[in-house]
């Protein structure tokens, strides 16, 4: 049985613990609010991009613009869209088991763009192909961050080094739900969109579907991999903010049962003194 110093040790040292993972969960509460807001402020533009998307490309002449027509796959690509850092719970290892997934049914060739360092990490530990990364991504992360990604993604694509790219980030449901998703980024797969009957048709200048196109479906592959950012962040603080919280209220439970054992220990020294003092007491009376 451990001695009360012993106790009190681990006492001390688990209560500093969950001084620290207290204060990760308040920093993550906060970041978490941020990053939950950015994801809906988003959300309605992107809707509104996938609308324009899904009208553009239904017009005739669309169907043949490069961005959009499958061809045969020779070579996979992986978009995968982590966190540079843990302490979030299941979060990371969900999503690089979505991407294990992925490669082990592609059925050909993957090369992986790792967005994060636990991605990277992932990548190379899995030996799989690493053609590119991007660490040390700002919570506060722009357009401008995410045009050199979007960039080479498309010059990969369009000098055929990947005839499909995948998109895999993890989507943020709520504060308590947070699920890995894949999405085929290239050759874009246009949404279904329904165009309401009282809404006017639209208008494009030129009057050019691949004209446009060839302007709209790069900006469309640029805030996918941007939406699928944000959402990473929003998700990693929800994550990491429950999991932090898990983790003190199990640091103050075992507090709370060392402090109990210590407690007992001592209870027991003081009857155990009690006990040899009174023999004593008994064996000088009788002597």
């Amino acid at each position: 049985m451990a001695t009360r110093r012993e106790i009190r040790r681990r006492i001390k040292s688990i209560s500093n613990t969950a001084k620290i993972t207290k204060a990760l969960q308040t920093v993550a509460a906060s970041r978490m609010r941020r990053a939950q807001a950015r994801v809906a402020a988003s959300r309605p533009y992107a809707e509104h991009m996938r609308a324009i998307v899904a009208d553009v490309s239904g017009r005739s002449g669309a169907e043949t613009h490069p961005l959009l027509v499958q061809r045969d796959i020779r070579t996979v690509e992986i978009v995968t869209v982590g966190p540079d850092r843990g302490l979030a719970g299941g979060l990371v290892t969900n999503l690089n088991r979505e991407t294990s997934r992925l490669s082990e049914e592609a059925g050909h060739p993957v090369r992986i763009v790792a967005i994060g360092r636990k991605t990277r990490n992932f990548a190379i530990r899995s030996r799989l192909k690493l053609v590119a990364e991007y660490t040390g991504m700002s919570d506060n992360v722009g357009i401008a961050d995410v045009s050199p990604i979007a960039r080479q993604v498309l010059e990969d694509y369009e000098a055929e080094e990947a005839d499909v790219v995948y998109l895999v980030y993890t989507q943020f449901i709520s504060t308590l739900r947070q699920h890995p998703r894949r999405l085929q980024l290239l050759p874009v797969i246009p949404p279904e969109h329904e165009q309401s009957d009282t809404s006017a048709p639209w208008n494009y200048e030129p009057d050019n579907p691949e004209a446009v196109l060839s302007e709209l479906l790069p900006r469309y592959v640029e805030f996918s991999i941007y939406q699928a950012m944000l959402d990473g962040i929003a998700s990693f603080y929800s994550a990491q903010m429950i999991a932090m919280s898990n983790a003190t209220d199990n640091a103050n439970e075992l507090v709370d049962e060392l402090t109990l054992i210590g407690n007992k220990a001592r209870q027991a020294e003081i009857t155990k003194e009690i006990a040899e003092i009174s023999g004593a007491a008994e064996a000088i009376r009788t002597g």
